[in-house]
């Protein structure tokens, strides 16, 4: 792998409120600049209007150990691909071209991009009770193809990442969107990871703005992640998947502002290096 200018890696949440085209405009500014960047996106938001939409509704479940994910049966996940891979993908990557940037929307089928190890059966609590469900196709990534997205970076396009995995059987698997980007930034050996979110960062006493944690040693990372709520779980997971893999620094801050990418690369948010 040849050395390059500094890749950032930008995850934009697939919740409510994160605002794509701030984004979009703000890449623009920084791919002018010389910088490179690569996107994945998330979309429950768009995956539950959908499922929502044709009758069957979003079903979560919860780990033993308090992590929250998709059931994804096997109409789940088509609906999942529609939604998703379909329709989020596909809008961000057209706003990116309606804005001059040569984009390339892609998941991790395409050229087995993320190859990912298919849960044999996920542990689900409800009630108390402990649930074994085998019929779910999600996977934990264990590969990413880099030489493809550093090729389409040499060839100046700007890759967009949907969170979709293959199983060694070629199968599509649902991935959580953060850690793919974590994989990602790690195969990459990117400089930075922005996780872009509908809040400015990581708090100490969530949902209070005036507790935000600004700066975040590794070394306190674990803490952190037990005490954060719901999704931001995930984030801080991530973070530390990342920094393992080499990143030099991952930053949890405001998708909803403008020009979210230069704000968090400024420093604005929960700087963890």
């Amino acid at each position: 792998m040849t050395e390059h200018t500094s890749i950032t890696v930008v995850k934009l949440g697939g919740t409510e409120g994160v605002d794509f085209s701030a984004i979009c405009n703000d890449a623009v500014e920084l791919l002018n600049q010389g910088k490179k960047l690569v996107f994945v996106h998330g979309g429950s938001a768009e995956a539950n209007a959908l499922g929502e939409a044709v009758g069957t509704p979003p079903k979560m479940i919860t780990s033993p150990s308090g992590y929250t994910s998709r059931y994804t049966d096997r109409k789940t996940l088509e609906i999942f691909l529609m939604a998703v891979n379909g329709k989020v993908n596909s809008l961000l990557t057209e706003q990116l071209q309606m804005l001059g940037v040569n984009a390339f929307g892609l998941c991790g089928l395409d050229g087995r991009l993320m190859q990912a190890i298919r849960k044999e059966a996920i542990q689900s609590v409800e009630n108390g009770k402990r649930k074994m469900i085998r019929d779910d196709y999600t996977g934990k990534i264990e590969k990413v193809n880099s030489e493809l997205l550093i090729m389409l970076l040499d060839a100046g396009y700007l890759p967009v990442i949907a969170p979709v995995a293959v199983s060694e059987k070629g199968e599509a698997l649902n991935v959580d969107a953060d850690r793919a980007a974590a994989m990602v930034a790690s195969a990459l050996k990117a400089e930075n990871l922005l996780l872009l979110t509908a809040v400015p960062g990581l708090m100490k006493n969530f949902p209070d703005e005036l507790t935000l944690i600004r700066q975040l040693p590794q070394s306190q990372l674990a803490a952190a992640g037990e005490a954060a709520q719901g999704r931001m779980k995930k984030k801080v997971l991530g973070a530390e998947e990342a920094l393992k893999g080499g990143v030099s620094r991952v930053i949890i801050a405001d998708g909803r502002i403008p020009n979210p990418i230069s704000n968090a690369l400024a420093g604005n948010g929960t700087v963890i290096q």
